[in-house]
């Protein structure tokens, strides 16, 4: 996980990089050279120069496509109107917004975000535990008595462990699946699907909210000798023209689902939920220890599986 963080951030450098050096001759920009800056900056130099050049290569071909559908990204008003290249503390993550970095123009009262990601697809590492109202932290709807009375004696059976040796490894439990994973995953089952049914049209849209955030964005994801880009044009703040400069392409409006339609378990798995939501919305829930030793709470693995046809998509190849 750590060299996934690395890289991530490296990434996240680089695409800061590129915009300044691309826009510079061109706009008014300056870089906002705060603490996750100068991390992100360290990740990237601990790489050889042969990696920061693919890094940076990868960046500039999202870059191109970027400055296309964003005409306010290389034009401004005036001398004053400055284009800022903000890189965001982890810690905003918690609150909804998903963006690793920002470029403003408070000038022109327009912002846009970009989330970075390096081979992986993930939307959201969450955990469950006896102290965690799943329900109110992802949809501000709390989760019922019965859903903690459910979960306690796995949870409790989890702390003793761990009380009686502070080493023991997950490893060490029987049929761990059948004994941990199950339960819990059937009690979260059990209680989303009874949220949805007492709030219908709120849950579905705040789940995916939740795990996509709530402020518009692009994803950029480096792949090997590709990038992708994904625009979750929420609110429809993306891909505005600039005076009389349009777009040179089109970002639909993503649509938020209104229904939770299953849950099932994915085949053959013990691990893993499948939720399908309306409008073309899947996500896969996959339950892990986080650590090697026993401690009394999970993680979820959370991948978009599908997402609606209206997510745009664009694939750029790198020679």
């Amino acid at each position: 996980m750590a060299s996934q963080t690395i890289n991530g951030k490296a990434f996240e450098y680089a695409l800061l990089f590129e915009f300044y050096e691309r826009l510079k001759p061109i706009t008014s920009i300056s870089i906002t050279e705060n603490e996750p800056f100068q991390n992100a900056k360290g990740c990237f130099l601990s790489f050889v120069e042969e990696e920061q050049d693919i890094f940076r290569i990868t960046a500039s071909a999202a870059i191109n496509f970027l400055i296309d559908i964003e005409p306010r990204l290389s034009n401004s008003i005036s001398k004053e109107d400055i284009l800022t290249l903000e890189i965001v503390s982890d810690k905003v993550g918690q609150t909804g917004d998903v963006r690793d970095f920002l470029i403003i123009r408070s000038f022109q009262k327009w912002e846009i975000g970009i989330s970075a990601k390096n081979n992986h697809r993930a939307v959201k590492h969450s955990r469950l535990s006896l102290n965690i109202d799943f329900g109110e932290k992802w949809l501000g709807i709390p989760c019922s008595q019965n859903y903690f009375d459910e979960i306690k004696p796995i949870f409790d059976m989890l702390t003793d462990l761990k009380v009686k040796n502070k080493n023991i490894k997950w490893t060490s439990i029987e049929n761990m699946h059948q004994v941990v994973y199950i339960p819990i995953l059937n009690a979260f089952r059990k209680e989303l699907l009874r949220l949805d049914n007492e709030n219908p049209t709120i849950v579905a849209e705040n789940l995916v909210q939740y795990l996509i955030g709530n402020e518009d964005f692009y994803k950029v994801i480096k792949g090997n000798k590709k990038v992708e880009i994904q625009a979750y044009n929420l609110n429809g703040t993306l891909n505005l023209p600039f005076e009389s400069t349009k777009p040179k392409a089109k970002i639909p409006k993503l649509k938020l689902p209104s229904r939770l339609i299953e849950i099932v378990y994915e085949d053959n798995s013990t691990t893993t939920l499948l939720i399908s939501l309306n409008e073309g919305w899947q996500m896969s829930f996959r339950i892990h220890n986080a650590s090697s030793r026993v401690e009394p709470s999970l993680k979820f693995d959370i991948n978009l599986v599908s997402a609606p046809h209206t997510l745009f998509t664009n694939h750029i190849f790198i020679a």
